[in-house]
């Protein structure tokens, strides 16, 4: 039997036991997961390290290096979420509806665990522990199938969450890491229809198209994230450049890092050279439309040699490093039209003191996260609240936007009478 067979029936089992446990059982697991994680950092730090070198010798860009790379203070931060995770409300159990019927049997809905819940993600190790602690939380068992490039690091962070869970009381599998790195076992994976009740890809364009496009199994969408910034000819001048610096250069390969800039043409000249010299000073390669590109030529060399005649692959491209496309638009409405073309419909905001355009683009940029006058940085699980995210849903079925405890749950009738039948 393959690993992955053997491991979705383990986790079958696992979320029979786990649906059984309390909440004062499930949280005390989170904080020895926390405790465990900076106990054994030297451990995890070194296997990262394998990874780190491996990739960098691969020639990995640097972005996504980022992406996979632990240290210290992000270890420190992973295990403050499973803390943070620990004190919010349980969901388990939650009544979201009750009354009686006609009839007078008395209906309750309550969310209930999905059960299996299985990811697929790409050199993310945090991951591995958001996806362990928010399943743990909503008492589903977790299948974790990491990318190649972070194998080490994965392996090495589920092994220590997972005992650590032992230790505190959880069943046998409740954590479980594919670990062969043949490619078969993903596919494998896909196809599991009454094992895994649901799967998550979180990764790269490819990844997650390949798996919307091949599974059997129910999939919940994460989305890349092409999003964008519009600055709208009544932008407040003093937020647009730390805004923008901050959206594109703060990580810019995450999902939530903006792809896109777009300016009235009534305020290009005035606002962009600023801002194609302070995205020039942060290393970003600019590809710009005839305006933009035209007014760079009139800038310092160091700005100018940064800023290239953009094509139309530029404005649905999400690049995942220090690079962006720039376009002039006459309005809002054709701003509006450009992001609702291009956009993965993640993140998109509009730097605006004008009521009136910025209520516009609230409503009808179909997107999951809408800003106005505020990074797009800020679309992620712990930012809003959630304690922490398994995924940003793009898809509106099910869930959309960061995917907290809620969404990994489901929700079941109980219905009690006194002999009740139906003529």
């Amino acid at each position: 039997m393959s690993e992955v067979l053997t491991k979705a029936q383990q986790a079958r089992a696992a979320a029979r036991s786990l649906a059984k446990i309390d909440a004062t059982t499930r949280n005390a697991a989170l904080i020895k997961m926390a405790d465990a994680l900076v106990a054994e950092q030297n451990f995890l730090l070194a296997e990262n390290e394998r990874d780190v070198a491996a990739a960098r010798a691969s020639g990995t860009a640097e972005a996504l290096i980022d992406r996979l790379l632990l240290n210290e203070s992000r270890i420190a931060g992973i295990a403050d979420a499973l803390r943070t995770l620990s004190l919010e409300s349980d969901p388990i159990g939650t009544i979201t509806e009750g009354r009686t019927l006609y009839n007078g049997i008395r209906l309750t809905r309550i969310r209930v665990p999905l059960g299996v819940v299985a990811m697929i993600y790409e050199a993310r190790p945090n991951v591995t522990a958001d996806a362990a602690g928010l399943c743990l939380k909503t008492a589903n068992a977790c299948l974790l199938r990491g990318g190649s490039l972070a194998n080490y690091s994965n392996i090495s962070m589920t092994k220590v969450l997972y005992e650590a869970g032992l230790d505190a009381g959880l069943p046998l599998h409740w954590l479980q890491s594919i670990e062969t790195t043949d490619r078969a076992a993903t596919n494998e994976l896909m196809q599991l229809t009454g094992l895994i009740d649901v799967l998550i890809p979180r990764g790269s364009a490819s990844l997650i198209r390949t798996t919307v496009e091949n599974a059997k199994v129910p999939v919940i969408e994460t989305g890349e994230g092409n999003c964008h910034l519009y600055i709208h000819k009544g932008a407040d001048p003093e937020i647009i450049v730390p805004i923008a610096v901050n959206a594109k250069t703060q990580r810019p390969g995450v999902c939530n890092a903006i792809e896109s800039i777009l300016i009235d043409d009534v305020v290009a000249e005035a606002y962009a050279p600023e801002l194609l010299e302070a995205l020039a000073k942060h290393d970003v390669l600019i590809h710009g439309d005839e305006t933009i590109y035209g007014l760079a030529q009139g800038l310092e060399d160091e700005v100018s040699s940064k800023v290239l005649k953009a094509t139309d692959e530029d404005w649905g491209k999400e690049y995942l490093d220090l690079e962006i496309s720039i376009k002039c638009v006459n309005d809002v409405e054709e701003a509006i039209d450009h992001i609702n073309t291009y956009s993965t419909h993640h993140s998109d905001a509009i730097l605006s003191q004008d009521y009136a355009a910025v209520t516009r683009f609230l409503q009808e940029v179909d997107s999951s996260a809408v800003y106005a006058n505020a990074s797009t940085r800020f679309t992620d699980g712990g930012e809003f609240g959630l304690g922490a995210e398994i995924g940003i849903s793009t898809q509106k079925l099910h869930a959309r936007g960061p995917m907290g405890l809620d969404a990994l749950t489901s929700t079941k009738f109980i219905l009690e009478g006194d002999g009740q039948i139906r003529g």
